[in-house]
């Protein structure tokens, strides 16, 4: 885009904003002819995805604000009307998050699905994720949507989309909506209603959510055993009402929130980022159960979709659980109490291959997919109607859970439900989790995972890592840091021979014969990931913290190697 033709589109988009704050914001850019600013508010767009939007709130098509709501939301509609069966009667659900600008922009996303002509139910107070997920479902819903960039930095707010069957949306769908966005015209003359008075627009029933409630305590595995003391943070998220109602129904009730996080704020100002994963973002509430003497620590992002947890750690403090020991556990302890005939757990292809083994121990098929709970709930819908299977759980090793089919997506509140189920039920045989994950690796041997991220930005950089990538074209190592490499899969081609939730994606996974390595370029970020699981066996009087501790360094050569490998060092 030429300097003449970015002032231009910049005029264009002014003219069609009907948010005079940010038409201001550009007009300021435009008076100082600051092209660098303009290209890179107006220069090009967001890309609508499987995962919606997610961008910084600022004016501009290639941010978040009022505009790009408006008409993704048209689009959306559009798109709903054109495809999918009694979407004018179905209508859409939606929902927001605590962040600046959520509510603002969930209105706007009312306001324009009642002006397409489809009802709308919502929630007119901030509500965690799942629960709009939930709501979609239980309403027959043709879709929902929920504003919200889950843990994201401060300055961002997103556009979350559910499609058929309450799921997040899944190729070729994306590409359809996008299709569908791209012929609205200027947001400012997209028709929309008053969310207040429209016949069309009313609140989801209150009944509806005492039905998700209902529905994850028909989903536990009900344990008796001492009452537990629990902290926990919402990590000023939207989600300690719902975890508290949840927690208080199974009969959990010396739960200590930590009271500096206790709030919704989306400055999120006691930490850095609001992801639990992140490191500090879990200190406040670990210090909090270090005070209390607390049997188990509970932390959800600010979503509520994602659950990190702490336990005892032997010596007065708590250590957090990684996503991989969360998913493992769970799925032990929900196939342990499980009824089904035909019990099925999916896990993303990143994630332990541990799982597959407890799977296995308990009769379950165990099922792999691409990152990403799209992926995971295409192949549970699909398992469940081809092969009669009953989704008990699903993981991926970035903190998501989804217990048994309350919710197609990750829900951080069933999880912690579960997980509050699993360490009451160990106490009540007088051990803690600690305990069972130890028991766990003598029997399916102990598993470490380690991933490494090499960055290499800008364009340079993005050549670097397709360079590395097309190493595999001409050769695959015999060895990465004395580990035999047995065999490879490459997922950048071969994909007729794969279920649609193995599709082509830029992965190479290679089989290593005590674990496995695997390298992709992020879709998100200008890095490139590398996934190391290695096993290994645990001797009876072996101490299990310092054999953990030398196979996660073997796990971390492993890495090193392969990015050696492949030129990025």
């Amino acid at each position: 885009m030429t300097p003449d033709e970015l002032l231009a589109a910049t005029r264009a988009w002014i003219d069609g904003d009907p948010d005079p704050a940010t038409r201001e914001e550009l007009q300021a850019l435009l008076d100082a002819r600051d092209l660098d600013a303009l290209t890179e508010q107006v220069g090009s767009a967001l890309a609508f995805g499987t995962a919606g939007l997610r961008g910084e709130v600022a004016a501009g098509p290639n941010r978040m604000n009022r505009a790009v709501v408006i008409r993704t939301t048209r689009g959306l509609a559009d798109h709903l009307l054109a495809t999918v069966p009694g979407a004018s009667e179905r209508g859409v659900v939606v929902g927001f998050d605590a962040r600046h600008d959520s509510e603002r922009f969930a209105r706007d996303v009312v306001a324009t699905f009642g002006g397409a002509g489809l009802p709308v139910r919502w929630f007119p107070m901030p509500q965690p994720t799942p629960l709009v997920a939930y709501a979609q479902k239980a309403l027959d819903a043709a879709a929902a949507v929920v504003v919200t960039a889950s843990h994201n930095p401060p300055r961002d707010n997103g556009y979350k989309v559910y499609g058929d069957g309450a799921a997040q949306i899944a190729p070729p769908v994306d590409l359809a909506i996008a299709a569908a966005i791209d012929q609205v015209g200027p947001a400012i003359e997209v028709p929309r209603v008053d969310p207040v008075t429209s016949d069309l627009v009313a609140p989801v029933p209150g009944e509806v959510i005492d039905r998700y409630f209902a529905e994850l305590a028909a989903a536990r595995t009900a344990v008796e055993g001492p009452e537990l003391t629990i902290a926990y943070t919402p990590l000023h998220g939207v989600a300690t009402p719902h975890l508290l109602r949840a927690l208080a129904e199974a009969g959990y009730h010396d739960v200590h929130v930590e009271p500096s996080q206790a709030e919704p704020d989306g400055d999120f100002p006691t930490v850095a980022f609001p992801n639990p994963e992140e490191p500090g973002a879990m200190d406040a509430v670990l210090a909090l159960a270090g005070r209390i003497g607390a049997d188990l620590v509970l932390a959800n992002d600010p979503d509520g979709d994602r659950l990190a947890v702490a336990v005892p750690d032997g010596a007065g403090g708590h250590r957090p659980l990684t996503g991989n020991q969360i998913g493992v556990l769970l799925a032990d302890h929900l196939l342990r109490g499980s009824t089904a005939n035909r019990p099925l757990i999916v896990s993303s292809i990143v994630s332990t291959p541990m799982v597959h083994s407890v799977a296995a121990a308990h009769g379950a098929r165990s099922e792999v997919t691409l990152t990403g709970f799209k992926w995971i709930w295409a192949a549970a819908r699909h398992l469940e109607r081809s092969d009669q299977r009953t989704a008990v759980y699903g993981f991926e090793e970035a903190l998501g859970s989804s217990v048994g089919s309350v919710v197609r997506d990750k829900d951080g509140i069933g999880a912690a439900l579960a997980f509050a189920d699993l360490t009451r039920g160990l106490a009540a045989e007088g051990r803690g989790v600690a305990d069972r994950w130890a028991e766990l690796c003598a029997t399916h041997g102990l598993w470490v995972s380690h991933q490494l991220s090499v960055v290499r930005p800008g364009a340079a950089g993005a050549r670097e890592i397709a360079t590395a990538m097309a190493t595999f074209d001409r050769s695959v190592p015999d060895h990465l840091a004395g580990h035999a490499v047995v065999g490879s899969t490459d997922f950048r081609t071969g994909a007729d021979q794969r279920p649609p939730w193995l599709a082509v994606q830029d992965l190479v996974a290679l089989e290593l014969a005590d674990g496995r390595a695997m390298i992709r370029p992020s879709g998100t970020e200008p890095k490139c990931k590398i996934y190391i699981d290695l096993r290994g066996e645990l001797a009876p009087d072996e101490d299990l913290d310092e054999r953990t501790a030398a196979l996660q360094l073997q796990a971390t050569e492993v890495a090193d190697a392969l990015a050696a490998h492949v030129g990025l060092t």
